[in-house]
Order: C-alpha cells, then structure tokens, then sequence
C-alpha cells in the first residue's frame, strides 16, 4: 500500500488537487480540439475543423457557440470566391485558458507517474 503524496505548497497549507483546476468548458473532448486547432492554426475554417474533429455541422456549431459566449473564440463570417466560410480564431482569453487546462493535465499526468511504481 502506498502513502499520501505530499501535496503542500512550500508555505506548508495543503495544495488543491490538479483536477479541481480543470475548466468543463474547456476539457469537453470537442471543444479542447477546437482550441488546440485554432491555436495552431491561428485561424482555422469551420470546414477543416470538422472534418479533424469527425463531426456534423450541427454538432460543431454548438460547441462553437459555447466557446463563443465563453469569450474564447471569435467567429468571422465571411467569403472565399463566392463560398460563404467561416472561420474561427483563438482569443487571447482562449489560449490562456487552453495554457491552463495543459498546465493541469501536465500536473495530473506527473501524479500519476510518481504514484505508478508504488
């Protein structure tokens, strides 16, 4: 049997654990693909996004939508030739929250690594 981890900060109160950080908006598994594609694309067509995601239209725009009202995405209408397109864009609001969600993954990830030879 394994021991408590140590999960104090260095003044020595008690650290909340990684997963009480984690955003439901963001961590959907839908909406996190999202963010992480329009942050590396930094504008990315609805088009691509789903078809990367696997997704309908209808199932994409919703989701599209949560992030908007959230502030973390921008959604631009507009056209290519004559196609209606729309693209979607990463807020600075939005890649601080994705840097957030990674950053507690990352901390998640470590705590289970530690505990695994235990």
């Amino acid at each position: 049997m394994t021991g408590p981890i140590d999960t104090s900060v260095p003044d020595g109160t008690e650290s909340p654990h990684p997963v009480t950080g984690l955003d439901d908006v963001v961590h959907q598994r839908v909406r996190l693909g999202i963010l992480t594609i329009a942050h590396e694309a930094r504008r990315v067509e609805f088009g691509y996004l789903r078809t990367q995601l696997e997704l309908t239209a209808g199932n994409l725009s919703q989701h599209l939508g949560v992030l908007e009202t959230a502030g973390l995405v921008e959604i631009e209408k507009g056209y290519a030739g004559r196609r209606g397109r729309t693209w979607i864009t990463l807020t600075p609001a939005g890649n601080t929250a994705l840097v957030e969600e990674i950053t507690r993954l990352k901390q998640l990830i470590a705590r289970v690594e530690t505990t695994n030879g235990r």
